[in-house]
């Protein structure tokens, strides 16, 4: 039995070792046959040409009640977060993760742990959304995030702290109280991800429209303990907010200090 178990456990570690080597090269192959464009305006070079990532170097500004921004939900940053999220544009997660990294230290009430440690909590996506796009697409931004403070030198660990309910129906459309209400009961601690009580966190997401979520899932972190300083967002709607309230100070994670520091794929 022993003997058996020994063997199967050896072949599934060689399949998925033979599993990330296939997709590592299938990824190379794509960027040599087609290279990188730009997912906003087309230029060629790189996902996000340095003209559309202008739109998100305004920030980070606030935007709601502990709730910050590197910019509008609007013209080119729309069309990256859009990409990201919506089109399969998963190499954008590095650039993009790299921007939100250069926002963190500078968010309002942002603040590490005692020891410098930055926690990064992302926003959870519905299990039916993360399949169809492939996975959880702010996971991955909140890896990118901390292997870019990483490189710059700090000290950064995500963790994978809530997840949503199946519950949960896709919110476009919704105004805050109907987001309110859909969220409700629905958003839930994920122990395996869960850092120690009173760690500072900062939660991240791809964009705020009334705040909603970010309000839910702050409420959830701070109820078991975790100190939720400050919430980084790539954009915000347009429009006015209504009153997120994400009070600074009070949550806990699978540390991964460093995580992915190359590449942030889910």
């Amino acid at each position: 039995m022993t003997t058996s178990t020994n063997a199967t456990t050896h072949t599934n570690r060689l399949l998925r070792s033979a599993g990330t080597l296939a997709r590592a090269t299938r990824d190379a192959v794509i960027d040599l046959i087609l290279p990188a464009v730009c997912a906003a305006c087309g230029r060629a070079g790189a996902p996000a040409c340095d003209d559309c990532l202008a739109e998100l170097a305004s920030g980070p500004t606030p935007v709601a009640p502990g709730v910050s921004a590197l910019g509008r939900h609007d013209g080119d940053a729309r069309e990256l977060v859009l990409a990201l999220k919506e089109r399969g544009r998963r190499d954008l997660a590095r650039t993009l993760g790299r921007a939100l990294a250069g926002a963190v230290p500078r968010a309002p009430g942002a603040s590490p742990a005692s020891d410098g440690t930055w926690w990064l909590v992302p926003v959870p996506s519905r299990p039916s959304a993360a399949r169809v796009r492939g996975g959880a697409h702010v996971l991955a931004l909140a890896r990118c995030c901390a292997a870019a403070l990483a490189e710059q030198g700090a000290s950064a660990a995500v963790a994978p702290a809530l997840r949503l309910s199946p519950r949960a129906r896709d919110a476009v459309g919704l105004d805050r109280a109907a987001r309110v209400a859909n969220l409700r009961g629905r958003v839930h601690v994920d122990p395996r991800g869960v850092p120690d009580p009173g760690t500072p966190v900062v939660l991240l997401d791809d964009v705020v429209t009334t705040g909603a979520t970010l309000d839910a899932c702050a409420r959830v972190l701070t109820a078991h303990g975790l100190d939720v300083t400050a919430a980084l967002t790539l954009t915000a709607a347009s429009r006015t907010f209504g009153g997120a309230r994400v009070k600074p100070r009070n949550l806990s994670p699978t540390r991964v200090v460093g995580e992915l520091k190359t590449g942030g794929r889910r």
